[in-house]
């Protein structure tokens, strides 16, 4: 299969990157580095990538700024942080994507355990978590071409623990090597309109 992921060098595209590389042929496609260049928040750098790199078997996005405040505090400059980014970059993703995907193809996108258990200084996290997450169910009934189209949920990851812990107090961790294995589930299964929670336990 030939896969385009997003995030590559990030550390759960890192671990994506591992799990499906040995067997398959990878992209990878990060804002500044990687096999290509891709700034999701943009539909011209989302058509550019596809042009250059013609037909996919999946699309894994492991990418998706979101703003972290206070929601007294919260800005809409922040709010937009999340909304162009983690919501429709991969929303324009998806539209843009799935007509440079081979029958059969696959989309898989990124949420978060905040959609499910709210954090303090999370509104933007949780609301827009919880809206790809809805947008994934209700377009997997329209996507041709028998292509599929799934969300990861982690929780906190164990080697961000020393950047996000203080946010996520007595929450499971997962690490990242684990989490890419529901990556692997939804790039390789035969699942379409899930949510896949990587937080067993909390």
């Amino acid at each position: 299969m030939k896969i385009l992921i997003i995030g590559a060098s990030g550390t759960i595209g890192n671990q994506v990157v591992k799990a499906l590389a040995t067997a398959h042929e990878v992209i990878k496609a990060n804002h500044s580095s990687g096999d290509v260049q891709i700034d999701i928040t943009k539909t011209a750098s989302i058509h550019s990538v596809f042009e250059s790199i013609g037909k996919v078997d999946a699309i894994v996005c492991a990418a998706g700024d979101i703003a972290f405040n206070a929601f007294s505090e919260l800005s809409r400059e922040e709010w937009d942080v999340g909304i162009n980014s983690r919501l429709m970059g991969q929303v324009n993703l998806t539209q843009i994507g799935s007509k440079y995907l081979n029958d059969g193809g696959s989309i898989t996108l990124t949420s978060g355990i905040i959609a499910d258990y709210p954090i303090a200084y999370g509104a933007s996290a949780a609301t827009l978590n919880g809206a790809i997450q809805h947008f994934a169910k209700a377009v997997s009934i329209e996507l041709p071409n028998n292509i599929r189209i799934n969300v990861v949920s982690p929780t906190v990851v164990t080697e961000s623990l020393d950047t996000y812990g203080d946010y996520f107090p007595g929450f499971n961790s997962i690490n990242a090597e684990d989490l890419a294995k529901y990556y692997v589930r939804s790039v390789l299964g035969v699942e379409t309109g899930q949510t896949f929670k990587a937080f067993a336990g909390n």
